[in-house]
């Protein structure tokens, strides 16, 4: 099982949304006050979507957010299965964060020139002060895929033969992933039980291959955990 880990059990979807809402509000409030800026890396994904609805519906000292994406997909811009074209619908246009920091992952220009451009950004970054992740039913986190080898290194990775189209990405390395202040795992839905037994009892997943200094939240709903 996750080493550090606190596991949080809710009813619902809803819930999970709710509860994480909080922590990065929090985490925000908390990043600014100190360092005078919350730098939070997005996930995309259903539930992450909710959080970020919940978001938009709140009040925050937005000039001080810098937001950052876990992975992207190589499609055209515009593309309704891109991870920043929702998260620019849901939560970046409705609220007042700058767009210089507001930092987009490339990946229209495929995985490696992505992945070359996206590096120093990372590197730049330094420590986040939150992550948001989800997990497939397989295991995988951001665009971290159970079977895939990567530098591990490497802050970013050119990802090719995804297991779920489309099969061109690029996703931020379990190594920069782990270097946050906060990581919070969103896990919904009845299709992830299986990976997460697989998770509590050891075995070698993605999801387990982040491990920051700090303990690990998840928020995992009951359709995904019957115990």
């Amino acid at each position: 099982m996750q080493q550090n880990s606190r596991w949080y059990y809710l009813e619902t979807s809803e819930d999970v949304a709710l509860a994480a809402c909080r922590q990065i509000l929090n985490a925000a409030n908390s990043a600014i006050s100190e360092r005078g800026k919350f730098k939070l890396v997005l996930a995309g994904g259903s539930t992450p979507e909710k959080v970020y609805r919940l978001l938009a519906e709140s009040d925050a000292d937005w000039a001080n957010w810098h937001i950052y994406y876990g992975d992207e997909r190589c499609l055209p811009v515009d593309h309704q299965d891109r991870n920043s074209l929702m998260a620019t619908q849901v939560l970046l246009k409705n609220v007042a964060i700058p767009a210089n920091q507001v930092f987009t992952m490339p990946a229209e220009l495929g995985p490696e020139q992505a992945a070359e451009r996206y590096r120093p950004i990372v590197a730049e970054a330094g420590e986040f002060d939150m992550v948001l992740l989800g997990m497939g039913e397989d295991g995988h986190t951001a665009s971290l895929f159970p079977g895939h080898q990567h530098q591990q290194d490497e802050l970013v990775h050119a990802v090719y033969n995804s297991p779920k189209p489309p099969p061109e990405r690029i996703s931020i390395s379990a190594k920069a992933l782990s270097n946050t202040r906060e990581l919070i795992f969103l896990i919904t839905g009845a299709n992830k039980q299986d990976a997460v037994k697989l998770w509590r009892s050891g075995s070698d997943l993605p999801v387990a291959t982040i491990v920051p200094k700090s303990p690990v939240d998840i928020y995992i709903d009951s359709d995904a955990y019957k115990p």
